[in-house]
């Protein structure tokens, strides 16, 4: 038995929408604490920006993160007009994952080559996938819960499942081989070729 409530989501994606913004509004904080110390530390701006890499590297890092998979939650509550509880709570669930992201991504800064810090950040940014594949799933087995009535297209769902594939690797990776750590997420390249061979080999099967 469907278990959908007819519940319009703008409340929700309202509330998701502002805790991301709040995320991303963390992540800056340390640089602007930087910036605020940086008469009585830095001779000048160059030896600040010298001496804070990492922390500029895992800011920018971060907010590339979270906006992608906004971008990939936003793409995903366009195409449904109500939610259930189950739905509900994998949204809590990929917004927990967003707002612990900031403490990993401060620990870049003071941990640049961390083995547990790497799988601490991989590992959190596999979470807010995973519970946003999990969204997926719910909706498409609750095509009512979609707009038109037809679920998530196999297309995306295929999409959302490359891309946990590749960061559970990145995950793997960046724990055996301590050197590479964060570069490990740069498997996500690999997400749109993947997706092209498959939708050349197995058209009718992606976008069912």
């Amino acid at each position: 038995m469907a278990s959908s409530v007819d519940r319009s989501t703008e409340r929700l994606v309202f509330f998701s929408d502002a805790v991301v913004a709040i995320a991303l509004t963390l992540l800056v904080l340390p640089l602007a604490e930087v910036a605020t110390e940086a008469a009585d530390k830095y001779p000048d701006s160059h030896h600040l920006f010298a001496d804070n890499q990492a922390k500029i590297y895992s800011f920018v890092l971060s907010f590339a993160v979270i906006a992608r998979i906004w971008t990939a939650h936003h793409r995903l509550f366009e195409q449904i007009k109500a939610y259930n509880r189950r739905l509900m709570r994998a949204n809590l669930g990929w917004l927990l994952a967003i707002v612990v992201l900031p403490f990993p991504t401060e620990l870049i800064g003071q941990f640049d080559h961390d083995r547990l810090n790497a799988a601490f950040y991989i590992g959190t940014v596999l979470a807010a996938n995973a519970f946003l594949f999990a969204m997926i799933m719910i909706v498409r087995a609750e095509p009512g819960l979609a707009e038109d009535g037809a679920g998530i297209p196999g297309e995306q769902l295929f999409t959302s499942g490359v891309t946990l594939g590749l960061l559970a690797a990145a995950l793997v990776v960046a724990v055996a081989v301590p050197a590479i750590g964060y570069f490990a997420l740069m498997f996500l390249v690999l997400t749109y070729p993947i997706i092209w061979i498959r939708q050349r080999l197995h058209p009718a099967e992606v976008t069912a």
